[in-house]
């Protein structure tokens, strides 16, 4: 139980924190975890980082967006304000590369987040797009180097 409060509560700290890795957190973890905790772990985890980055779409919701709106925007600005009309003319397809963002971090988990704020992207479909991807982002995680350490016996 503790191995997954743990876990957890990384989770959270990497949702707020870049520089923490959960992923790396989690392949150490799952060299000392038994295996019975190593799907809870992943599930916790999975759980609880979408909950972390509320902050940055909370972020995102209030973030001024005047260099979006300019008239002749930079490269960057143009691209962002492109991505940000698709994804208010086509939530499905918003909800869908969240989905995949999520899962794959393509592109940048992060920034979709703040990007989510932004569009006004429900609170509710942004939870249960980001929760189930990241579990099964997280069991993959925990369960491909588990299957190496067991394959190689380490």
């Amino acid at each position: 139980m503790t191995e997954v409060l743990l876990a957890m509560a990384v989770a959270v700290v990497s949702a707020l924190a870049p520089f923490v890795s959960i992923e790396v957190y989690l392949v150490g973890a799952t060299a000392v975890t038994p295996e019975g905790a190593l799907a809870a772990m992943a599930i916790g985890a999975g759980v609880m980082q979408p909950i972390g980055k509320l902050a940055y779409y909370s972020m995102g919701r209030i973030l001024n967006v005047r260099w979006l709106k300019r008239k002749k925007p930079g490269r960057w600005a143009g691209r962002m304000a492109r991505w940000r009309e698709q994804a208010e003319d086509r939530p499905v397809w918003f909800a869908a590369l969240m989905g995949a963002s999520a899962f794959a971090s393509v592109p940048p988990y992060l920034l979709m987040c703040v990007l989510a704020g932004t569009v006004r992207m429900n609170v509710v479909v942004f939870l249960a797009v980001s929760v189930p991807a990241r579990i099964a982002r997280f069991l993959i995680v925990v369960f491909v180097p588990h299957a190496a350490f067991t394959w190689f016996g380490l």
